[in-house]
């Protein structure tokens, strides 16, 4: 039997601990990476191509809000994602689902229920926690940028992530191996698909969907 291997990917040494705990009873043979930081689980799913999952927790350094998720979408369009959160507010979990996730966990769930959402996401399904109904989104800019933001080629989308932790175009060009004029016309398409002006219009529109998970965040150790 082919050996699984997953990704935690959370600032919280102690929360990973739980978490390597929780899916190690899923399956005798697996392997188990971690990251602390939003470029460390980057490096982790470069490095293992074959991973089948990773655990994504919100708001660790490198992370705003959604953002985080939006980017590792665009760069690891085959890697299922998992947002594992302490914001699992139906509103949170809904936008997280549209913008590529493949299940949501909440930090406060216990062993099982982990346990049983990632072999949902494994077996190919979405997981989001029993009993919690998502609804439908209330604020009508918000489900206009998420459409928007829907429409971005996994190269905008990854370019756009970088534009939200403050890279210049010359420092994306560089990170991204393509010349400074490809990353100028990767940054106008964005801001054309996001109906805005500006590098600084689009990270702005990008914190709005996040704003609730980081407002939620403050002043709180999970």
């Amino acid at each position: 039997m082919t050996q699984l291997k997953f990704i935690i990917a959370d600032d919280h040494p102690l929360f990973r601990g739980a978490m390597r705990q929780a899916l190690s009873g899923i399956d005798a043979s697996i392997e188990i990476l971690e990251a602390g930081d939003l470029e460390g689980a980057r490096r982790e799913a470069q490095a293992n191509p074959d991973a089948d999952l990773i655990l994504l927790d919100l708001t660790m350094p490198g992370v705003s809000g959604l953002s985080g998720l939006i980017a590792f979408r665009a760069e690891f369009s085959s890697l299922p994602v998992v947002v594992v959160s302490a914001s699992d507010d139906p509103q949170t979990m809904r936008r997280a689902l549209e913008l590529g996730a493949s299940g949501f966990i909440s930090k406060s769930a216990s062993i099982e229920e982990i346990r049983e959402g990632v072999r949902t996401v494994l077996d190919g399904g979405i997981w989001t926690p029993p009993d919690i109904d998502l609804g439908s989104e209330h604020d009508a800019e918000i489900a206009d940028l998420i459409g928007r933001l829907q429409t971005l080629t996994p190269q905008q989308g990854r370019v756009l992530g970088m534009l939200a932790e403050g890279l210049l175009n010359k420092q994306i060009a560089y990170e991204l191996s393509v010349s400074e004029a490809t990353i100028k016309a990767h940054v106008s398409a964005v801001l054309q698909k996001l109906g805005v002006d500006s590098r600084t219009q689009a990270v702005i529109q990008l914190s709005k969907i996040g704003a609730e998970v980081l407002n939620q965040n403050e002043g709180s150790a999970s």
